[in-house]
């Protein structure tokens, strides 16, 4: 772990790994929820950082959190979404591929893949999922799409991601989805934020 004044009032930590930046924005949580983090206007996790905002004094707490003991992040902690999906990508055949399985398979390997997600970005309501495995990783497209339909379930390297609407992007696209994203009448807006884990079911199966 590293700790990074980044402004007057901004803390920028540093980890090693996605498991690393859950667990220690978890623990933020936890403590500001307690009143034992002090004044923190927000708590930003990424791929390998979280930055603190609206800090009132970043060293101080920088050198504070430093000395922190952070549990690791248990699979059942957090709330929890579960979004039924359509197996229709036009990447499915390709994935099962570099799987070595068969395309019907594909629906119960993901629906047991325990997804969390990991930070937000990209646009309105996109979250980064990680938990897969090593072996179900695969590569982004050579050639991006110019538009990818809203509601598609898509893998590339470490990531899971549903896309809250149409745009380009270059990532396997394995299934769609009728779940909404992103709705700014709703609260909150966002069906992702971070730590909340995902389950995919197949539609009309469960």
């Amino acid at each position: 772990m590293r700790t990074l004044v980044v402004g007057s009032q901004a803390l920028l930590i540093e980890l090693d790994s996605a498991d690393d930046v859950a667990a220690l924005h978890a623990e933020l949580l936890r403590r500001r929820d307690a009143g034992a983090l002090g004044p923190v206007r927000d708590v930003v996790p990424a791929a390998r950082t979280v930055l603190l905002d609206g800090v009132r004094d970043p060293a101080a707490l920088g050198a504070r959190i430093a000395r922190w003991e952070v549990p690791p992040l248990t699979s059942e902690e957090g709330p929890s979404v579960t979004v039924p999906v359509r197996y229709d990508g036009p990447d499915l055949a390709e994935v099962a591929r570099l799987w070595g399985v068969d395309p019907r398979e594909v629906p119960g390997i993901v629906g047991a893949t325990p997804f969390r997600v990991a930070f937000c970005g990209f646009a309105p309501g996109f979250g980064y999922l990680t938990g897969l495995p090593e072996g179900l990783r695969v590569p982004r497209r050579d050639t991006p799409r110019t538009a990818v339909p809203a509601g598609s379930l898509a893998l590339a390297g470490e990531y899971a991601g549903v896309y809250p609407r149409s745009s380009p992007g270059g990532w396997q696209l394995i299934g769609s989805t009728d779940a909404v994203l992103w709705d700014p009448a709703r609260e909150p807006a966002a069906l992702f934020a971070p730590g909340v884990r995902v389950r995919f079911t197949e539609a009309g199966r469960d």
